[in-house]
């Protein structure tokens, strides 16, 4: 079920309405009413994958509950062990079979042998790769004994399905997530107001932004051959604010929505364009991934406690697992690889944790220093997107090699009807870059004013949100 489908739009309110007035004085018929919802949302899509997650969170439910009372540490990495290879032979087996068997075939083909092979027709299930990891940090932290399992098995199945975050995270942890389930919800209205300023913010930057963009970023990719490469580069660029759009807006709306149900998600965007340098652009792009990736691979490697030489070896690591997390694709794989060029040299200089604090703190404009320092990541970041966005690297390599043609330098005269847009866009989230989301505006004070912009945002959604595309992360 798509957030921005008329589908959602009946099925949150009378959800909502049915949780606070039927279910408001009892847990277990809070947790059970969430968990059946939850299978509704996800078996919309295709209700045959609804086998697969409900596997999933019996196994680390009963594997949890086996780490805790066993003490013998063979049998406690054989259920961990257990844990790991089911839900990672899932993953592996809908995402990325058909990758390795295409990359078997052309290996041996490069060596002039052909091979006959049978393909599967896999298709991917929604939101696999989130919840995954989520139940995947629930049995690790319980070996680890940072956490004790849960006894409440209706409470951990709702836990893993909760529709708000499922199919495109946040990746929540046990730790956070998992006791809020544990305690009984009463309406807080201010709560409530809040997630559905931010659930308006975020269908902004997925139906005004992300898919406004997507027409024009589709029609430039499917044709740059043709293009000057200053329009390849606008390609480009809106390329970046549809994937922020599209992703930093489905979180939006995740928050926003689990905001209404009594529920506090982590934020997973914090205005990364705004960043300057690329150390700083990871720790507020996908925050969630980014942490899942530091505290269970990069960490558990050695992080940065041992040799620089070692360091590097993990850091490089970790940005090709998360590329690869991203997609059965050589492509993610080389935009992983890039992000990690860019981010060694601020960890041999030891700059990576130079900039923490949000740019120009309590200032109304960056200095020059900042300001070149902010394009220069943008554009870095940009070009990485191409590979992220091309269908193969051949294409990634050709689209860059058009870009950087003599015409990168002449004026695009096409393509131009998202720049107003994507500008408002910018000066709203700088403005408001300190908050939590850029509707966080309970400081105007005089509520008329509040109630003008909810409506000029509402207008614009129903004006120009009318280009309805996917969700980009459904495909991860």
């Amino acid at each position: 079920m798509l957030f921005n489908s008329i589908a959602f739009a009946v099925f949150l309110p009378v959800t909502f309405l049915l949780y606070w007035f039927l279910f408001n004085k009892n847990l277990k018929g809070q947790n059970f009413f969430l968990l059946v919802v939850s299978y509704v949302f996800y078996g919309w899509w295709d209700w045959r994958f609804l086998v697969l997650i409900a596997f999933s969170s019996g196994l680390d439910f009963f594997v949890g509950l086996q780490l805790q009372k066993i003490e013998n540490h063979r049998k406690r990495k054989f259920f961990f062990a257990l844990s790991c290879i089911v839900n990672l032979g899932f993953l592996g087996f809908f995402k990325y079979y058909n990758f390795f068997e295409n990359s078997f075939v052309d290996a041996f083909a490069a060596a002039g042998i052909h091979l006959e092979v049978r393909t599967l027709r896999i298709i991917l299930p929604v939101g696999i790769s989130f919840y995954t990891f989520q139940s995947l940090s629930y049995t690790i932290d319980i070996y680890r004994k940072k956490i004790t399992p849960t006894k409440d098995i209706l409470a951990f199945f709702a836990f893993v399905s909760f529709f708000p975050h499922l199919v495109a995270g946040p990746i929540m942890r046990a730790a956070n997530l998992l006791p809020q389930f544990n305690k009984r919800r009463t309406f807080d209205y201010n709560l409530a107001s809040d997630g559905m300023r931010q659930i308006l913010w975020g269908l902004f930057k997925k139906m005004v932004i992300a898919d406004g963009c997507a027409a024009c970023v589709n029609q430039i990719f499917g044709s740059y051959e043709t293009l000057p490469g200053s329009v390849l580069l606008l390609g480009a660029v809106y390329f970046a604010f549809q994937i922020y759009g599209d992703f930093s807006g489905y979180s939006d709306i995740a928050i926003g929505t689990a905001r209404l149900f009594g529920f506090d998600l982590m934020q997973n965007f914090a205005y990364p364009y705004f960043s300057r340098d690329i150390a700083e652009f990871w720790r507020r792009w996908h925050i969630s991934l980014t942490s899942w990736f530091r505290d269970y691979v990069y960490i558990p490697l050695g992080g940065s406690r041992k040799t620089l030489g070692l360091t590097v070896r993990n850091t490089l690591i970790v940005f090709l697992l998360c590329g690869f997390w991203h997609g059965a694709n050589w492509t993610f794989i080389v935009w992983g690889l890039l992000h990690a060029l860019y981010f060694i040299p601020l960890l041999l200089l030891k700059r990576n944790r130079e900039h923490i604090d949000v740019v120009a703190l309590n200032k109304l404009l960056p200095s020059i220093k900042e300001l070149f320092q902010m394009l220069l990541t943008f554009f870095l970041v940009v070009i990485a997107w191409i590979f992220f966005r091309a269908e193969n690297l051949k294409e990634a390599f050709n689209y860059i090699a058009h870009l950087m043609s003599p015409s990168l330098f002449s004026f695009p005269t096409v393509y131009r009807s998202n720049m107003i847009l994507v500008a408002i866009l910018i000066i709203v989230e700088w403005i408001q870059r300190e908050k939590q989301h850029a509707l966080e505006i309970e400081g105007i004070k005089h509520p008329a004013f509040r109630w003008i912009i909810y409506s000029v945002v509402c207008f614009t959604i129903y004006f120009f949100g009318i280009n309805h595309q996917p969700f980009i992360y459904f495909q991860f």
